[in-house]
């Protein structure tokens, strides 16, 4: 199934959920839809005397049992709290829907595994949007706050050796200039703003992440050696936030550090944590700011053009791209979010080279693109097409994206109906198995349809009936294969010669099951309608087949 993030107020409870849930949060029960805003964030101190900001999400670190948690729930009633969080799983979670409907705070789980300050820095974080100002507002350390870039040229003076500042996944945040100076690694790794794979898996061998993640002091790598490329020997620190490791500062080196640069490394890695942190969260804002405005935009109505004003998309029709991953049930959730996050940015620096004007957005496990097209709905469906195939060939085949992409939209009020149309298209190329990665709406139709008609036919609770029915039942019973008869004849259009060799069976043994087809089925194969009427109800046999093994996204 596809899941949508709907559109919330920046500081709403809904607006929480759809950011850290379900990777961190879960919502037990109450009103995720409210329209209060969030005042902050509070921790729960059974020791002293409690002060909330209103309408504060709590934080009940140790807080367990249903009798505590209820009681915590009435006594926040009093704080006008938003909603408690306490550690999952709960036990008894059904006895406490009366306390949060009584108290009216809502109850959230920690997932397991996730650690409080983790949780805490995500939400300050998340309900800071509009607090950042721009980076150049103040200094921190005398350089201009997040500008990564003045920073590792002030740590490569200090150090005399050029530096890079790099995040968790060894992704180049910044530089220092000098680089020319170092090795080819280094210089591969500046143009691709990745760390070489060869030199992850060597690193990873000889223990020098773990070295990272653990220590708090230098790590010194010798230098490494793959086959005739030789690299300068390494000194690393990490950059930490509290016991958060946010990444690392790599300075390559021709001659040791003498201990006066080392302790200035370990120092500049402080300060480095502090622009870091200025810097997400900046990011942050703004990319959450964008996917709002795509949000908007993709509702429809008059919201929409405010929107596409913002975003610079109200002068030429427009269309909207869907992309998902499909997963199976026991995807690791981490590995999913990761690939959705790196397709998505993938897919904006795409389109940015081929359309400067689209607007990119990851909407809980689904990647929009507000796409401007030609006004001829032959050439935008192309277009769009090609792009998104040119996409995929680039990014390979390993994460198995999939794009569906919905019908021109000449007007803001009618892009909703793109998204919705985008949407269907990606849901019939996630229940496929292989071949095309991209598909317009206007191809799989009749595909999208049948998904529909089967959504039905399981919302009424309909049963098989009729004569195909019979036939099913008949096939439990003596393993007579009448069903796939009867597709192969309707597939062959009634040539027996063709349909037996489908089946690899004799034409005369055919021509019987046919005929035990019309007896058992009571069906007139004469008959135009009982023939279209047999035709559906076996795709929709197959279109439930095909949704039931594959999703676009881990939840649904």
């Amino acid at each position: 199934m596809i899941r949508h993030l709907t559109t919330h107020p920046a500081r709403s409870l809904g607006r929480v959920l759809g950011e850290l849930g379900p990777t961190l949060l879960d919502l037990l029960y109450g009103d995720a839809e409210g329209a209060v805003e969030i005042g902050g964030v509070g921790i729960h101190d059974p020791y002293d005397e409690q002060h909330y900001p209103p309408h504060a999400i709590v934080l009940g670190n140790g807080v367990q049992g249903a009798g505590h948690i209820a009681e915590l729930l009435y006594g926040l009633r009093a704080h006008a709290a938003a909603a408690l969080v306490v550690r999952g799983p709960v036990p008894d979670p059904a006895g406490l829907e009366r306390a949060v409907e009584e108290s009216g705070v809502a109850l959230l789980a920690l997932t397991p595994g996730a650690s409080w300050a983790q949780l805490a820095a995500m939400l300050r974080t998340l309900l800071s949007e509009g607090d950042v100002g721009e980076a150049g507002e103040n200094t921190l350390g005398g350089v201009p706050s997040g500008d990564l870039f003045a920073l590792a040229n002030a740590v490569a003076t200090l150090l005399d050796a050029p530096v890079t500042i790099e995040d968790r996944r060894s992704r180049i945040l910044a530089f220092s200039g000098g680089q020319d100076t170092a090795d080819a690694p280094r210089v591969a790794s500046i143009l691709a703003r990745q760390v070489p794979d060869r030199y992850l898996r060597l690193h990873e061998e000889h223990g020098v992440f773990k070295e990272l993640y653990r220590g708090k002091g230098l790590v010194r790598v010798p230098a490494p050696t793959l086959g005739k490329e030789v690299a300068l020997p390494r000194v690393a620190v990490a950059v930490r936030a509290g016991d958060e490791f946010l990444g690392s500062v790599w300075a390559a080196v021709r001659t040791p550090l003498t201990a006066e640069r080392e302790a200035a490394f370990v120092e500049a890695a402080q300060l480095v944590a502090l622009h870091m942190l200025r810097f997400r969260a900046g990011t942050d804002a703004e990319y959450r700011l964008r996917a709002d405005l795509v949000a908007t935009a993709l509702e429809g109505g008059a919201g929409a053009i405010a929107a596409l004003g913002r975003l610079g998309l109200t002068d030429e029709p427009t269309l909207v791209m869907a992309m998902g991953l499909p997963t199976g049930d026991g995807a690791d959730h981490a590995h999913v979010t990761a690939e959705h996050q790196r397709l998505a940015t993938a897919l904006a620096v795409h389109l940015s080279a081929v359309q400067p004007r689209s607007a990119v957005a990851l909407l809980g496990e689904v990647a929009y693109a507000l796409f401007p097209v030609p006004a001829d709905a032959g050439r935008a469906r192309e277009r769009a097409v090609q792009v998104a195939s040119d996409f995929l060939r680039r990014t390979g085949g390993r994460a198995g994206a999939v794009v569906g992409i919905g019908s021109v939209a000449a007007e803001p009020a009618v892009l909703a109906r793109s998204r919705a149309n985008a949407d269907r298209a990606l849901r019939v190329l996630a229940g496929r198995r292989g071949g095309e990665r991209v598909a317009a709406i206007s191809d799989v139709y009749v595909d999208a349809l049948l998904l529909e008609m089967r959504d039905l036919a399981l919302g009424n609770r309909d049963e098989l009936s009729g004569p195909l029915a019979r036939l099913v039942a008949y096939d439990a019973a003596h393993n007579a294969r009448l069903v796939e008869t009867l597709r192969a004849w309707l597939d062959a259009f009634g040539d027996v010669v063709a349909a037996s060799a489908g089946m690899f069976v004799h034409p005369n043994t055919f021509r019987y099951r046919i005929r035990r087809v019309t007896e058992v089925g009571g069906i007139d194969l004469r008959d135009a309608s009982a023939r279209f009427a047999a035709m559906l109800q076996l795709r929709l046999m197959d279109s439930d087949r095909a949704a039931r093994p594959e999703r676009v996204g881990p939840g649904g």
